[in-house]
C-alpha cells in the first residue's frame, strides 16, 4: 500500500467551491490551510468555472506574494485520476509552502496570465471572489 500524497489548491477546487467534488469524489480528505512562500503571483482566468492561475515567479518580483491554500491528501491511484483530469491552462507541479516545504500542487502555464487580471494583493481566491461578489451561497 502506498502513502497518500498531498496536493495544494489555490481555487475552485478550494472546499465549497465548484470543483471541490473532485476532490471528496475521489475520497480525498482536507489536512490543512496554510499559505505559499512569497515567490507567485496569483491570477484571475477567464474560464468556466471562474479559476484562479498560480504562478511561480521567484522572490525578486516585487508584485510576487504568498498565496492561501488548501491541502488535501488523496490516495495514489486517485491522485493519478485526479491529475489526468487537470485540464490547459493550469498543470500540476511543485508548490513551495511559506514554511519551506514542497508539495504537489496547481500552478498556470504563464501565457494564460497575459489577459487576465493580477488578484496576487488579496492573498488569494477567496478574498478575490469576496470583493468580487462572487462569493457562493
Amino acid at each position: 500500500m502506498t502513502d497518500p500524497i498531498s496536493i495544494a489548491v489555490v481555487g475552485a477546487h478550494l472546499t465549497g467551491q465548484p470543483l471541490n467534488h473532485e476532490l471528496t469524489d475521489r475520497g480525498a480528505v482536507h489536512v490543512a490551510t496554510s499559505t505559499t512562500a512569497p515567490i507567485y503571483r496569483l491570477y484571475a482566468l477567464e474560464t468556466d468555472p471562474p479559476k484562479p492561475g498560480l504562478i511561480r515567479v521567484g522572490s525578486d518580483d516585487p508584485s510576487a506574494g504568498a498565496i492561501e491554500v488548501e491541502i488535501w491528501r488523496l490516495g495514489a491511484a486517485e491522485f493519478g485520476d485526479f491529475v489526468d483530469h487537470v485540464r490547459a491552462p493550469l498543470t500540476i507541479g511543485r508548490v513551495v509552502l511559506a514554511d519551506g516545504n514542497d508539495l504537489a500542487g496547481f500552478l498556470c502555464e504563464p501565457v494564460a496570465a497575459r489577459q487576465a487580471k493580477d488578484i496576487t494583493s488579496l492573498g488569494g481566491w477567496r478574498s478575490y471572489l469576496a470583493l468580487a461578489g462572487a462569493a457562493p451561497a
